[in-house]
């Protein structure tokens, strides 16, 4: 029997689930997918909060699943669909282009990071 006591969260008809491992975005994405689901990402406040509660449990700064597109310093969800909802740093994204990936800070805002960093796994289902 999995133990998920304290690894998973539901918000509304999704769920939110942390192994507690790291890992650069590219293996993080593909962990997620092996299980089924994708990467993380939050579409309003509520799986926002969802999100950062894993983030504080374990300490750990977690990749979003969203990335750069084409054009330097515009952002989208890693299924191509626009961003309808940012909750950006004060001055993020800065990394015009050099920063392609999102990262989530322990207080719940993004900032814009190179996608090599080991960062924590949070899927989404």
């Amino acid at each position: 029997v999995l133990s998920l006591n304290g690894k998973i969260r539901k918000v509304g008809e999704k769920i939110f689930a942390s192994n507690g491992k790291k890992g650069d975005f590219a293996s993080i994405l593909e962990s997620c997918e092996e299980a089924g689901g994708t990467l993380a990402s939050p579409m309003n406040e509520e799986e926002n909060k969802a999100i950062s509660s894993f983030v504080k449990q374990y300490n750990q700064y977690a990749y979003l699943g969203i990335k750069e597109s084409e054009t330097s310093g515009q952002f989208k969800f890693i299924n191509g669909m626009p961003l309808n909802y940012t909750k950006w740093h004060q001055s993020e994204p800065n990394g015009k282009g050099t920063e392609k990936c999102v990262e989530m800070y322990t207080d719940g805002s993004w900032n814009d990071k190179r996608c090599n960093m080991n960062r924590l796994t949070i899927c989404k289902f």
